[in-house]
Formats: C-alpha cells, structure tokens, sequence
C-alpha cells in the first residue's frame, strides 16, 4: 500500500503566501487598525492567523495555484492514493481550499491554539501516519525536519539552500521548479519603463530657460535617478497591495508578483531596498526641500495604494498631484520657484489623463459585461458617462491655463515673440480630443501617458508643441 502523499499549501502548491495575503488585505480594509497584528502576534502565531481569518476573506478560486504539483497530485489521486493538505495556514481557509480544488483526503492545519509548522507539522503527521509513514511535498527551511520524517520527499521552488540540506536527511523523489525567475518578470515588476514619467523634473529648467546650466542640469538628473528608484519601490508595494483585485483582472493577473513568478517577500525586500537608496541618496546629496517632497510623493503614493485608490474622485486627484508633485520636486532640487501656471496646467492636465486610465478601466469591465462596482475601485461601469465629462472638461481647461500664461507679465519677459505660443492651443486641444476619442472607442490599453511616448501622432504633436516655444524665445 503506497503511504499517503501529504503537500505544504504556501510555496509549495500556491505560489504565494496566505499569512501574508491575509496582514495586506486586512491593512487594506483596516489601514487605522495596522497595530492590531502586531498585538494578535503578541499572543502566538496560531492566534495571529486566527483573527486574520476571521477579518479577511481571501478568494481561493484565484490564487495562483502552481499548476505543476496539481498535475502530480491529481495524477497521484486517480492512482487512489490517499492525497493530505498539511499547511500552517489557518483551518477555515484551507478547508474553502481543499473544497474548491476536490482532490484532497484530509486536511491538516493551524488551528487557534497551534500552529502547524516546523516540528509542531512533523509530530502531527508522525501522530498520524507514523515514522516514515507518508511521502512529503514541500519548499522550506521549515519542510527539513518534516522531510526528516517522511520516506520520500518532493521540493518545489526551494529556497536557497534547502534543496542540499534536504538531500542529506532523506530520499528526494522529485525537484520541481515551475517559477520563472527572468529578467523579465524584474523588469515587469520595476517598471524601468514608467521612468519616463519622472522627466517631468525636468520641467521648471526648461521653463526658466537654464538647461545650458550644467550644475542644474545635473541636480535635475539625480532628481530623475532618485525619483526612479522611488517610483519602482511604490510599482512594487502596489502590486502587493493589489495582488487580490489583479488576480481578477484579465491581464493584470499575469504580473510577477500576481501569477506568483515573484515571491511577496522578495518583492517587499527589494521595494525597501529601493526606497532605502533612494532616500540615502536625497538625504545626502540633494537639498532638504526636494527630499521633502520626494517624502510627500512616497506618503500619497502609499496612501493611495492602501485607501485612496478605492475612493470615487479622490483617487484621480491623488495621482494628478503626484505628477505634479513630481514638477514641484524638480523645482526644488534646482533651486527653483514652482510657478502658478507650471502648477495649475499640470493639475488639470494629470486629472484629464487620470480619468482617461479609469475610463479605460470602467469600459473594459463593461464590455465584460460588469454591472457592479469595479474590483478594488469607487466606479461602476455605468459612471462611464460622467468620468468623460469630467475628463474633457479637466483637459480643456488645461488648454485654458496655457493661454491665459501667454498674457503673463513674466511670460512676457522670458520670450522675444509670446504670441508665437498660441500655435501650441490648438496643438494641445487637438491631442486631449484625440485622446478621449481613442479611450471612448475602447484603444487605450496602456496608461495614458506611456501611450503618448509610443503613439507617433503623439510624438509629432510633442516635438511640435516644443519647437513653438523654442521659436517664441
């Protein structure tokens, strides 16, 4: 008779983390409540995971379920072998797992009084099934010393080290690797690309005409390189916040960190790392207001990414000014002023692109043929029409801010043919009416202004905005 084949849950047959997912969603829903795990945790691990539980409720139907140990175990299963969770995960939560999967005999987990890890899982299964009495599925450090116990042992996706320590203490059967540790997935979850974003530090030097001043040109670039490295530390503390509604997006699943190809602990490890970096470097050599601000862009951006983005109107405010906060923080690092009109243009125009990605959004869930609220937003698909009246307006007043700085008495000053700027009007009505066409017809996939740096009338329109001002100095 074959001993019954018992599987870790969290690494193992998921390729996430359950503990984890529940301390996020419960900070989502509780962010004023953050000490209380803390507390609960005062009181024991098993104690932790209870009151988790009972505050969150994962959806099991979309966890990243790694597809290569559901293989062996449901060919393992149609051998009639008895087939046994045994996860440290908490009881009520294992049990709606095993309910949704069907293949397993028995499940084995933490309870309110124990948690069932280590040797505490160990003695529980040699309770059981007796010394060498089961075949064991597992990733960890904590897997040795059930691997210890087990006749045959299976590794999945182990973490360094463990795969040489486990072969000296048993037989290994089988070493599964099913997670894609690319380049790719790095840069998925960097987003290098969404660097482009921060050139807008850049903007107050154009303004003030001093990009032929090496010094601030060079403070402006370091500000770029910080905010970079800022940037990429929030990309990833975002996409851990949102794990659960991306796994329920048609295409946002399919993340690094959502499909499980990255681990939330590697994830975490390097946002801080990142955020680490990027604040020794401001801290050291940038001024003490562009630090500053880079510390406001980085308490919205967590804000935003724990409460803000699920808030109607609130969220499209939050990330214009966190494009225009990027324009304020280049001001400072070069010593410069924020003008009215630098300030106030940005607003409207990132408020205009902001309900341009929510537009984008609500569409796609509607063409799903979503009725409800969106997953992880404050609009339904039936805001559709308002979110475009709101867009336009914002953009077109964006258009009214840039004429009105034409008849500015400093604009006056800075350019020898002023009036040459209102070629830039027409310019700039055209690409926000294009745009919210192109959104209406369901085109725009990408975030707004990664469209604009990949769409060549896009382009043109940029380059032709830039030569009327370069034309009116």
């Amino acid at each position: 008779m074959q001993n019954p084949l018992v599987v870790d849950l969290d690494g193992t047959l998921l390729k996430s983390d359950i503990l984890f997912l529940s301390f996020v969603s419960f900070l989502k829903r509780n962010f004023f409540h953050l000490f209380l795990p803390f507390l609960w945790l005062f009181r024991g691990k098993a104690y932790l995971k209870s009151m988790l539980a009972q505050q969150t409720a994962i959806d099991v139907e979309v966890l990243p379920y790694d597809r290569r140990v559901l293989d062996l175990l449901v060919a393992e299963k149609a051998r009639n072998r008895q087939i046994v969770l045994a996860t440290a995960t908490h009881i009520s939560c294992a049990d709606r797992i095993a309910s949704h999967l069907g293949i397993f005999d028995r499940v084995i987990a933490t309870d309110g009084s124990t948690n069932l890890s280590s040797e505490n899982k160990r003695d529980a299964l040699v309770a059981e099934f007796g010394q060498k009495g089961f075949d064991y599925i597992g990733n960890s450090r904590d897997d040795l010393v059930v691997w210890a116990s087990a006749e045959r042992s299976y590794l999945v996706n182990p973490e360094w080290g463990v795969e040489r320590r486990a072969r000296k203490i048993g037989t290994i059967e089988e070493v599964i690797v099913s997670k894609k540790r690319t380049i790719n997935a790095w840069l998925e979850s960097l987003r290098p690309h969404q660097w482009l974003k921060n050139l807008l530090v850049f903007i107050p030097l154009v303004a003030a005409h001093s990009v032929t001043d090496f010094h601030l040109l060079g403070l402006a670039a370091l500000a770029f390189l910080l905010f970079s490295l800022c940037a990429s530390s929030v990309y990833l503390l975002n996409d851990i916040v949102d794990l659960e509604d991306d796994r329920h997006h048609p295409r946002k699943k399919y993340r690094p960190l959502a499909s499980g190809d990255l681990s939330m602990k590697t994830g975490l490890t390097t946002a801080g790392l990142f955020l680490a970096a990027s604040f020794a470097g401001s801290v050291l050599f940038m001024p003490m207001l562009f630090t500053a601000a880079l510390g406001v862009y980085y308490l919205l951006t967590f804000a935003y990414s724990f409460c803000l983005k699920r808030m109607m109107t609130v969220d499209v405010i939050a990330l214009a000014a966190l494009y225009t906060m990027r324009i304020i923080a280049g001001s400072f690092a070069c010593g410069l002023v924020p003008t009215f009109w630098i300030l106030a243009f940005s607003m409207f125009l990132f408020l205009s692109l902001a309900l341009v990605k929510r537009f984008s959004e609500l569409y796609e869930a509607r063409e799903r043929g979503m009725t409800d609220k969106a997953k992880g937003r404050g609009y339904f698909p039936g805001d559709l029409g308002i979110v475009s009246s709101l867009g336009t307006s914002s953009g077109y007043l964006s258009v009214m801010v840039l004429a009105l700085y034409i008849q500015d008495a400093r604009t006056l000053s800075l350019y020898s043919q002023p009036e040459i700027i209102w070629l830039a009007c027409p310019l700039l009505l055209f690409w926000i009416s294009r745009v919210w066409i192109l959104t209406h017809r369901g085109h725009m996939q990408d975030d707004p202004v990664l469209f604009a740096i990949k769409d060549r009338i896009s382009l043109l329109i940029g380059v032709l905005f830039g030569t009327v001002f370069v034309l009116a100095v």
